[in-house]
């Protein structure tokens, strides 16, 4: 499970390599092997069509060190749930591990027992719109598991003998996320902001469908979305193009392609007509303020200044928060959470409160805060601190080959991977005017879902 980025904590998704036009010339890809259809070239990444099935592949050439990064994005999420269901991307994205006919522990030749002997970095996350698996390994080992992945794509055993314990170790990681005021609060919050889009469920899933999912509807999951024509295949780091190509085709060439469209998702979250409030009161020790907004999918042309007003509202000890809350004593931190997903989702400004803040003080001010955003707007110096800030942000998180494809994921999932190349020549262009226009136009008090953590005194401890 992959928690929610916080502008103030890590400054959003990476925007990475610097833009180039798209090659006019497949050649210029430098990686052709017969059977994939050639799509484009943008920043070094060349992006290609395995025409036995529709797989998508993403080949990018790095050759700083001898390990290559491989990582399989599956466009399925908890966007992708309904009740009963929610959490069984995430149980799945366990279950994946636990081996097939071919490749699995009793034979000696797992994922992990494989990834474990040559000392990979691996591991596989769920969000609200994909799941991806990786491994980051020297180069030399990279066709072992390229074979290991693709067959479990479509040949993963799924035995009620495994889930049950697994699920144990899945509700474990719900009560940790239980206990974690800020993640407590983002639950409730998105789930009263949104009532029939499924962003409405949390990625983690709710505990009685976590405990309670049977096999056969996790089987059907599996068999509805692992294929390769929901899947983009992505590979960094010191390869030859035409090698990466041939192992892909070696491998996934093979697997058919769904036999039924991949269902897509036609829900929409209605407008909403009034303000939200939700409170959440649990043991703690200090509150929270979180106030969100709707704000637009990854794709809309405003991502960009909502992510440099993100920015100048929280970043840093010259942003507008710090100066009127933590400067004065009345938070700890003020952070800024841009939801960059597939469709609409919030836009989240979280308060720590200090000892002895009160919440109603906290949420005066911030919303004050952003009225005088909307009615003032900000200053061109504010802009260009923010914007490099955002540039400085993504340089830092493109260092190595494994860096640069999890990152990746991200724009993948929401729905178009050339974001990772061009956003940063976007934020670059926003100005004072952009910034000043979006929060007019999403920082709209009918359009908000509030919400206070309310730290009370556990029994044992008022006792």
């Amino acid at each position: 499970m992959k928690l929610r980025l916080l502008l103030g904590l890590a400054l959003l998704p990476a925007l990475a390599l610097r833009a180039e036009p798209p090659s006019s010339t497949p050649a210029s890809a430098q990686a052709l092997v017969d059977g994939f259809t050639y799509v484009k070239t943008l920043g070094g990444i060349s992006e290609y069509i395995l025409d036995a099935n529709g797989l998508q592949v993403l080949v990018l050439p790095e050759h700083s060190a001898p390990v290559a990064t491989f990582m399989v994005t599956y466009r399925v999420g908890s966007r992708n749930e309904v009740t009963g269901t929610t959490g069984a991307t995430h149980l799945l994205e366990h279950l994946m591990f636990k081996g097939t006919e071919a490749f699995n522990r009793e034979k000696g030749n797992s994922v992990d027992q494989l990834l474990e002997k040559v000392g990979a970095e691996y591991n596989a996350t769920t969000w609200l719109d994909r799941t991806n698996y990786f491994a980051n390994l020297g180069k030399d080992h990279l066709e072992a598991y390229i074979a290991i992945e693709a067959d479990r794509m479509r040949n993963l055993w799924l035995r009620d003998s495994d889930r049950r314990p697994e699920m144990t170790v899945v509700r474990n990681e719900f009560e940790i996320g239980e206990n974690n005021p800020i993640q407590a609060l983002d639950k409730e919050i998105n789930a009263a902001a949104f009532v029939a889009h499924p962003y409405h469920h949390s990625t983690i899933g709710w505990r009685s469908d976590i405990e309670n999912v049977p096999i056969e509807k996790l089987k059907a999951f599996y068999d509805t979305f692992y294929w390769p024509d929901n899947a983009t295949v992505t590979i960094i780091g010191d390869i030859a193009p035409v090698s990466a190509l041939a192992l892909v085709k070696k491998y996934y060439g093979a697997i058919p392609k769904s036999p039924a469209p991949i269902p897509q998702l036609y829900t929409e979250e209605p407008a909403q007509s009034g303000p939200r409030r939700v409170i959440v009161k649990r043991a703690g020790r200090l509150g929270v303020v979180g106030i969100a907004f709707k704000t637009p999918a990854a794709r809309h042309p405003d991502m960009p200044a909502l992510q440099v007003l993100g920015s100048i509202l929280t970043s840093g000890k010259n942003s507008r928060l710090y100066r009127a809350l933590t400067d004065k004593n009345l938070t700890t931190s003020a952070s800024a959470d841009i939801g960059f997903f597939h469709d609409p989702s919030l836009t989240t400004i979280y308060a720590s409160l200090a000892p002895g803040a009160k919440h109603e003080e906290v949420e005066k001010i911030a919303l004050a805060e952003l009225e005088r955003v909307k009615k003032d707007g900000v200053t061109d110096t504010e802009v260009g601190s923010a914007i490099s800030q955002l540039i400085a942000a993504s340089a830092y998180a493109r260092d190595g080959a494994f860096a640069v494809a999890s990152n990746l994921n991200e724009y993948i999932s929401s729905g178009d991977w050339t974001l990772y190349v061009t956003l940063d020549e976007a934020i670059k262009k926003v100005t004072a005017a952009d910034v000043k226009r979006i929060a007019n136009d999403y920082f709209n008090e009918d359009r908000s879902t509030t919400g206070w953590f309310v730290p009370v005194l556990a029994p044992e401890a008022a006792e």
